[in-house]
């Protein structure tokens, strides 16, 4: 059995012939290109069992992932839940800071930036805000067929869909 990059190739020559010469039999042609044909078909089913497989054992390692990731999850919480527990019962006793032989303990102000919050039902300023540019508004008017300097629409790529 051919290599589908064999199979292409004859299927290519095939037609490069068809194109370049006048005197070809046409029964010998249609039984040539049938047979590349039902190669490349069986070659192309034999693709997608591979593929399915692939899909499958890809889909039971996701599941993996998601298993351990819900696990992760639950030690991550335990462990928060563990530490604002010690961290209520240090602020209830006023005991913020102390060391014993193997930790130290203390709690103090949050780095970083300083928290903000934007109040609701205010306007806020131009000159506070950013402007951002409105692609929907954007792709219709370049399907609408409007040119515009600052905006192109690129081609749709393509996938191979197997059912």
């Amino acid at each position: 059995m051919s290599t589908l990059y064999e199979i292409t190739g004859d299927y290519l020559r095939l037609l490069e012939m068809l194109e370049e010469e006048e005197n070809i039999d046409p029964q010998a042609f249609k039984d040539t290109l049938e047979g590349i044909e039902g190669e490349f078909e069986i070659k192309a089913d034999g693709y997608a069992r591979v593929l399915k497989e692939l899909n499958a054992e890809a889909d039971k390692y996701n599941a993996e992932i998601q298993h351990m990731a819900a696990r992760r999850d639950s030690i991550n919480n335990r462990g928060k839940m563990l530490k604002q527990h010690l961290y209520d019962s240090m602020k209830a006793t006023g005991k913020l800071k102390f060391k014993t032989d193997l930790f130290s303990f203390g709690i103090q102000k949050n780095g970083g930036l300083q928290p903000m919050e934007i109040l609701p039902d205010v306007t806020i300023p131009d000159e506070y805000c950013r402007k951002e540019p409105d692609n929907a508004k954007i792709r219709e008017a370049l399907k609408n067929g409007a040119e515009l300097p600052f905006a192109v629409l690129k081609e749709r790529g393509e996938h191979l869909s197997i059912r």
